[in-house]
C-alpha cells in the first residue's frame, strides 16, 4: 500500500467517525425535541379539555333574579341530604333488637347448687366448724345464711337424690326463654327481636308466638316444681331458698351488637341523588331563584373546585401522555409508512391542538345556538362543526398511515372533550376516516368540494345509524341532525380549502394542490429551463412521462413523480452548455477540460438544483428528490477517461472523486426519477430503437443501477422494479414507434423532412464519434455513449 493510499484511508476513517458523531448528536437533539413537543402537546390538551366552561355566578341568595339561562353542561347527581338522612334513620329503625340466648343456663344453675351442697358435705368430712362453713359458703358462692338455714341445708345435702332432682327442676324450668325485664322485652317485641344462640351463634327471628317469661314468673314456677319433689316441707323451703338466689335469665338484650348493626345499616344506605341531565335547564332568565336551584348550581360548580380541578387535570395529563406516546411508538414500530420527522410532528401537534380548540369553542357556540333557537337540541348543533378537518389535512399533507393514527387519537380525545360521549367518539372517528378517504388523491381544488359533498352524505347516514342504536323515535330532531351533519361535511371542505395554502406556506409542505401549481409549464423556473436549456427541458418532459406511467403501475403518487421529473435537472440552467443535450451543433466543452473538472461541473448541477429549489420554495419533497436522483452513481465516462490519462505509477485515480455525493434515493419516488432519468438519456444512444433493443437497454440500465447499490435505501421491491421496466418499455415503444409509408405527395415531404433530420442526426453522431475517437479511438458505438452517461 502506497503512502498516499494510507493517508486516504486515514482521512476516510476520520471523516466516517466525524459523520457518526454528528449523526449521534443529531439523534439526541431530535429525541429531546420530540420529548419536549410531547410534553407541550399533552399540557395544552389538558388545558383545553379540563375546564368545563360552566360560567355560573359565584353567589346566589333565594329570591335573586337570574341574569341569564343556565343549563347543565354535563350530567350531574345532586345528593338530597334530608331524604338520605330519613332513609338512614328508617334503615336503623328496621334493625331488630338482638337478644342472646344461653341454653346452658339451667345446667349451670344445677351445677352451682350441687357445688354448694357438695361443699357442705366436704366440710363435714373435714370436721369444719359451723361458722367456718357458713363463712366458706358466703366467700365461695355468695350464699348468705344463718345457723338455722345452714342446718337445713346441711340436712338437705345428705339427701341421696337431691342432685338429680335439682337438675330435673332446672331443665324443666329453663326449657322456656326467660328475660330479666319482661316489660322492656314486650316493648321491644313490636320492633322486632332476634334470638341468637350463644353456643351455635344461630339466629332466630321472634315470630311473636314464642313464650317468654320474667324472673317473677320463673320463681312461681320454681315454687310449684319444688312442691312436687318428694321432700319434707322444711326441705322444700330450704331447697327453694337455695335455688332462688341462683336464678337468672337465659336471654339478655345485647345493646352493643344491636347498635353496631344499626350503624352498619345506616352506612349501607346510599345517598339519595337527584339526576340532572346534560342540557337540562336549571334556571331561566328573569326568574326568582329558589333554594333548590341554588343547590343545583352549587353541585354544578362543585366539580370545578380547586382540588377537583387539579385532580382531573393530572388524570387527563397522564391519560393524554399515555395515549399519544404509546400510539406513536406502536405505529413507529409496526406501520411501515409511519415515519414522521420532527417537522411532521410539529405539524401534527399544531393541527391536533387547533382542531381540539375549535371543537371546544363549538361547544359554547352550540350552547348559544341552543338558547337562541330552542327548537333544536344543543347536541344537534355539534354536527355542524368539522370533526374531520384535522384528519383530512393530515391526509393531504402526509399519508394515509399517519392520518389513521391521527384519527384514532383525535376521536378518543374528542369523546373525552364532549363529556366522555361514546357516540361522539364513534362519529368523530368514522367521519375522520371518511374525510381522509375522499381527499386521498386531490388533483384539483374542486376535488375538495366533491369530497365535502360525499362527507356530508356519509355524516347523514352515520347519524341516522347512531339514531337507530338509541331506540329513539323518528322526530324532528333527527331531521335537524341529518341536515347539520351534511352541512358539517361542506364546512370541513371549506376549512380545508382555506387552510391548505397556509399549511404549505408555514410548514413548507408540497401537497398535491401545490404540485398542480408547480406542474404549470408557465412556472418561471420551467420557463427558464425551456429557454436556457431546451434539451434538458425536453429530457425532463420525457422523464416525467416515463416516471408517471411507472408510478401508476406501482402505486406511487403519479403527480408527485411527474412534477419531480420536471424540476429534477433545474440545476443545469446555470451551466446549460456543459450538458450534451443542450450543445446542439456546438463544440463539446468537456473536450478541453480535465476529467476531474468535468466531473465537478456535472456534480454541481445537483447542488445548484437544490439551491434553486429552496429559493423558489418548491418544497422539501422535491428538494430531496433533486438531491437523490443521481444517488452516489459513478460518472463512468469521465472516470475511465481519467484512468486512461493517468500514470498508474505516479497517481491513483480515486473512484469517489467521480461519484455523485448523494444521498442514495430514500423513497420510491426518488428511485423512479433516477431510473427514468438514466433510461431516457440512454435511449438517445440507440441507433435502431427496436422493441427488443429498447427492452434490453432498459433491463441493462436498471441492472447496473441495482448492482451499484443505488436502490438499497429505498422501498422498491423486485416486483416494483419489474413493473417499472414494463412501463418504461411501453412508453419508450410509443416514443420510438414506426410509421407506415404515406402516398406519393406526402412521401416526398416526409423524405425531405427525414433527410434533413438524418443530416442533423448524422452531424450530431459524427460530432459524438469524433469526440470519442479523440479520447479512445479503439472503442466505438453505443457502448461509449452509455459510458458517457455513466450507465455501463
Amino acid at each position: 500500500m502506497t503512502k498516499s493510499e494510507r493517508k486516504s484511508e486515514k482521512a476516510l476513517a476520520q471523516q466516517s467517525a466525524a459523520h457518526l458523531a454528528k449523526q449521534e448528536q443529531q439523534g439526541n437533539d431530535e429525541s429531546f425535541q420530540r420529548a419536549l413537543l410531547l410534553i407541550l402537546l399533552v399540557v395544552l390538551l389538558t388545558f383545553i379539555i379540563v375546564p368545563k366552561g360552566v360560567l355560573t355566578p359565584t353567589e346566589f341568595s333565594p329570591g335573586d333574579i337570574v341574569p341569564r339561562d343556565i343549563k347543565a353542561s354535563r350530567d350531574i347527581l345532586i345528593p338530597d341530604d334530608e331524604l338520605s338522612e330519613q332513609k338512614r334513620h328508617d334503615a336503623a329503625k328496621a334493625v331488630a333488637n338482638l337478644y342472646d340466648y344461653d341454653p346452658a343456663t339451667g345446667t349451670m344453675i344445677s351445677e352451682q347448687a350441687d357445688q354448694i351442697l357438695a361443699s357442705l358435705r366436704v366440710g363435714i368430712d373435714l370436721e369444719m366448724t359451723e361458722d367456718q362453713q357458713i363463712s366458706e359458703l358466703e366467700s365461695s358462692f355468695g350464699v348468705k345464711t344463718n345457723k338455722k338455714t345452714f342446718a337445713a341445708l346441711k340436712a338437705l345435702s345428705e339427701h341421696d337424690e337431691i342432685k338429680s332432682r335439682v337438675t330435673l327442676i332446672m331443665t324443666t324450668l329453663y326449657r322456656q326463654k326467660i328475660v330479666g325485664n319482661l316489660k322492656l322485652f314486650e316493648a321491644d317485641r313490636p320492633k322486632g327481636v332476634i334470638f341468637r344462640s350463644l353456643d351455635t351463634q344461630a339466629e332466630t327471628i321472634d315470630s311473636g308466638h314464642t313464650t317468654v317469661i320474667g324472673l317473677g314468673q320463673l320463681q312461681d314456677s320454681l315454687k310449684k316444681a319444688v312442691k312436687e319433689v318428694d321432700l319434707s316441707g322444711n326441705q322444700q323451703a330450704t331447697l327453694r331458698e337455695l335455688i332462688v338466689p341462683l336464678l337468672r335469665p337465659n336471654i339478655s338484650f345485647n345493646q352493643k351488637e344491636t347498635e353496631a348493626r344499626r350503624q352498619t345499616a345506616r352506612e349501607e344506605v346510599k345517598p339519595v341523588l337527584i339526576q340532572i341531565k346534560k342540557g337540562e335547564m336549571i334556571t331561566r332568565e328573569g326568574d326568582r331563584i329558589t333554594l333548590d336551584q341554588i343547590k343545583r348550581l352549587e353541585a354544578l360548580r362543585g366539580d370545578s373546585s380547586t382540588v377537583s380541578l387539579w385532580r382531573n387535570a393530572m388524570g387527563m395529563l397522564i391519560s393524554c401522555f399515555l395515549l399519544v406516546y404509546l400510539s406513536h411508538i406502536f405505529a413507529l414500530r409496526n406501520i411501515r409508512k409511519y415515519r414522521p420527522h420532527n417537522r411532521d410532528l410539529i405539524f401534527l401537534a399544531t393541527t391536533f391542538v387547533v382542531h381540539i380548540l375549535i371543537l371546544k369553542i363549538s361547544i359554547f357556540i352550540s350552547a348559544a345556538l341552543g338558547s337562541a333557537f330552542p327548537y333544536g337540541e344543543q347536541n344537534a348543533y355539534y354536527y355542524v362543526f368539522p370533526f374531520a378537518v384535522g384528519t383530512m389535512l393530515v391526509r393531504i399533507v402526509l399519508n394515509s398511515e399517519i392520518s389513521l393514527v391521527f384519527a384514532i387519537i383525535s376521536a378518543i380525545v374528542t369523546g373525552s372533550l364532549f363529556g366522555n360521549s361514546f357516540a361522539i367518539m364513534v362519529f368523530a372517528f368514522l367521519t375522520s376516516l371518511s374525510g381522509a378517504h375522499w381527499v386521498r388523491h386531490v388533483t384539483e381544488r374542486s376535488s375538495l368540494f366533491r369530497a365535502g359533498l360525499r362527507l356530508g352524505m356519509f355524516n347523514s347516514v352515520l347519524l341516522f345509524a347512531l339514531h337507530l342504536m338509541t331506540s329513539r323515535p323518528f322526530d324532528l330532531q333527527l331531521i335537524y341532525k341529518l341536515g347539520f351533519g351534511f352541512s358539517g361535511g361542506l364546512v370541513a371542505a371549506v376549512v380545508v380549502t382555506g387552510v391548505v395554502p397556509l399549511v404549505e406556506s408555514i410548514f413548507r409542505y408540497t401537497t398535491n394542490i401545490k404540485l398542480l401549481e408547480l406542474a404549470n409549464m408557465n412556472n418561471p423556473v420551467l420557463r427558464d429551463l425551456m429557454i436556457q436549456a431546451p434539451g434538458t427541458y425536453h429530457h425532463s418532459i420525457i422523464v416525467g412521462n416515463l416516471a408517471e406511467a411507472a408510478a401508476e403501475n406501482i402505486g406511487v403518487n403519479p403527480l408527485m413523480v411527474r412534477v419531480a421529473a420536471y424540476y429534477h435537472d433545474i440545476g443545469k440552467i446555470r451551466k446549460p452548455l456543459y450538458f450534451i443535450e443542450n450543445i446542439g451543433g456546438q463544440e463539446n466543452r468537456h473536450d478541453k477540460l480535465a476529467p476531474s473538472m468535468s466531473a465537478l461541473i456535472l456534480m454541481a448541477h445537483v447542488k445548484d438544483g437544490t439551491e434553486m429549489a429552496r429559493e423558489n420554495r418548491l418544497g422539501q419533497a422535491l428538494i430531496d428528490i433533486i438531491r437523490q436522483h443521481h444517488g452516489t452513481g459513478l460518472m463512468k465516462f469521465f472516470y475511465d477517461r481519467a484512468k486512461s490519462k493517468a500514470d498508474p505509477e505516479v497517481e491513483q485515480i480515486d473512484e469517489r472523486d467521480y461519484r455523485y455525493h448523494g444521498p442514495k434515493p430514500q423513497t420510491r419516488e426518488a428511485a423512479l426519477i433516477m431510473l427514468a432519468d438514466a433510461i431516457e438519456a440512454a435511449s438517445r444512444t440507440l441507433t435502431d430503437p427496436t422493441p427488443a433493443r429498447i427492452q434490453g437497454m432498459v433491463q441493462k440500465i436498471i441492472n447496473n443501477i441495482f448492482i451499484d447499490g443505488q436502490l438499497d435505501e429505498c422501498e422498491l421491491t423486485l416486483k416494483d422494479i419489474h413493473n417499472i421496466a414494463k412501463s418504461f418499455n411501453i412508453v419508450l415503444g410509443g416514443i420510438f414507434h414506426y410509421r407506415v409509408d404515406y402516398p406519393e405527395p406526402v412521401s416526398k415531404e416526409r423524405v425531405t423532412e427525414t433527410g434533413s433530420r438524418s443530416i442533423d442526426e448524422d452531424r450530431n453522431r459524427k460530432s459524438s464519434e469524433k469526440t470519442e475517437d479523440q479520447e479512445n479511438p479503439s472503442e466505438k458505438g453505443s457502448t461509449e455513449d452509455l459510458k458517457r452517461l455513466g450507465m455501463s
